[in-house]
């Protein structure tokens, strides 16, 4: 059996992010990684996928941006490779090929079972990420209809069927798919559930450099009525384009992507949509305006500016035949779910969920990193998961020093 003082669960930003912070504090660790470093970046989203905030906002602890292209996005593979450069230059202990089956307390720790042998622990740090398992709420119903898949699986439009795609979900996955579908000359139809709009750049400067200026970026859950209603909002309506344009459902119209309502069901060879494009569309468009309106204020800017306005037609499709050849693939950028059956059951809700105030669980030794709105709202942002890291690390030295666990 190997042992380590800490276990770090993933080697993504966040994993390697802790990694560094518990190295500068003198903390023995290892970071066990069921594939490569960065491995969802390598092996899902599509090829053209570059990130949605601007490199200088995609800092880790110990390495801010240095590059010359502050203001660029960089493209996924470049981002692997910053990783792998990361870990090299703070010689992360990670243990690639290792995935962990299973995570429980015992005694004054844990025992780790791996497809590698067996770990134990004095405390374990679960950064598997936000998005670990695909959820699609609907599934076609027979394998005669349309290839049917995950925005995760997509790569590139020469590689699905010749016709018309049905893309679900409107939200930034789902927008930048449906318009390299439309560029490639396919027939797009876009089902709009709720989703949030903004500019890639407002007032000269991208919206991100809003959103941290003003303090947004960095609200904790406390500091809202509803912080579950904010876990739940839809990733922003963005694109990391290196022409800095918008792709929203105003500039998908104009490419000639059809927009209907959510999906509400598929049955008898067919899909239903919702008849509620028109309320999502509303509800986006007065979110937006609110906080746009916020930001001219904190700006000083007196000029009112009207973004271009989404054509809601008077009529949308109530129904799409999956059988008559003119949709060929449905591709499903509906989110994520987390998957932890293999921890220990006592960290889960009711809901299934890793339950947990600000990344401490109510099991001693037992904490998380990298999910959405741990402890504010970048958290899940590559930018933001550094704070958090440098957080985490402080309560687990505290709990080992504490505990008398610490390593001589």
């Amino acid at each position: 059996m190997r042992r380590a003082d800490v276990i770090i669960v993933g080697a993504g930003q966040a994993g390697l992010a802790l990694s560094h912070c518990l190295g500068q504090i003198g903390i023995d660790h290892a970071v066990l990684e069921r594939g490569r470093i960065g491995e969802r970046w390598r092996s899902e989203g599509w090829r053209s996928l570059r990130l949605l905030t601007p490199n200088w906002l995609n800092g880790l602890p110990g390495s801010p941006y240095q590059g010359d292209d502050p203001d660029g996005f960089m493209c996924k593979g470049a981002f692997v490779e910053s990783l792998e450069a990361y870990a090299r230059r703070w010689q992360a202990p990670v243990e690639c090929g290792v995935e962990v089956l299973s995570c429980r307390r015992t005694g004054n720790g844990f025992a780790l079972a791996t497809s590698a042998g067996d770990w134990s622990a004095k405390a374990v740090v679960v950064a598997t990420g936000h998005c670990d398992r695909p959820a699609v709420p609907f599934a076609p119903g027979t394998n005669r209809g349309p290839l049917s898949i995950h925005a995760s699986r997509y790569r590139c439009p020469d590689e699905l069927p010749r016709g018309g795609v049905l893309v679900v979900g409107a939200s930034s996955s789902g927008v930048q798919i449906a318009d390299e579908l439309a560029r490639a000359g396919r027939r797009v139809v876009l089902a709009v559930g709720k989703h949030t709009r903004l500019p890639r750049r407002w007032r000269g400067r991208d919206i991100f450099y809003w959103l941290c200026e003003m303090g947004f970026m960095a609200q904790r859950p406390d500091d809202l009525a509803n912080p579950e209603s904010a876990r739940r909002q839809p990733s922003l309506q963005l694109a990391g384009r290196p022409d800095k344009a918008d792709v929203d459902l105003a500039t998908l119209q104009a490419l000639g992507v059809e927009l209907t309502g959510r999906v509400r069901a598929i049955a008898d060879g067919a899909v239903a949509f919702a008849d509620d494009l028109a309320a999502q569309v509303a509800a986006a468009e007065a979110k937006q305006a609110r906080l746009l309106a916020e930001i001219d204020r904190f700006a000083g800017a007196a000029r009112p500016i009207r973004r271009q306005p989404v054509n809601v037609p008077s009529i949308s499709a109530r129904r799409l035949s999956l059988g008559d050849g003119s949709i060929d693939t449905i591709v499903w950028a509906t989110g994520y779910a987390r998957s932890f059956g293999w921890l220990e059951p006592a960290a889960l809700g009711a809901d299934g969920e890793l339950a947990h105030q600000g990344g401490v669980t109510s099991v001693p030794g037992l904490y998380a990193l990298g999910f959405r709105f741990l402890r504010k709202r970048d958290s899940n942002f590559i930018g933001g998961v550094g704070t958090d890291a440098r957080a985490i690390a402080a309560e687990i030295s505290l709990y080992l020093d504490r505990n008398g666990l610490r390593a001589a």
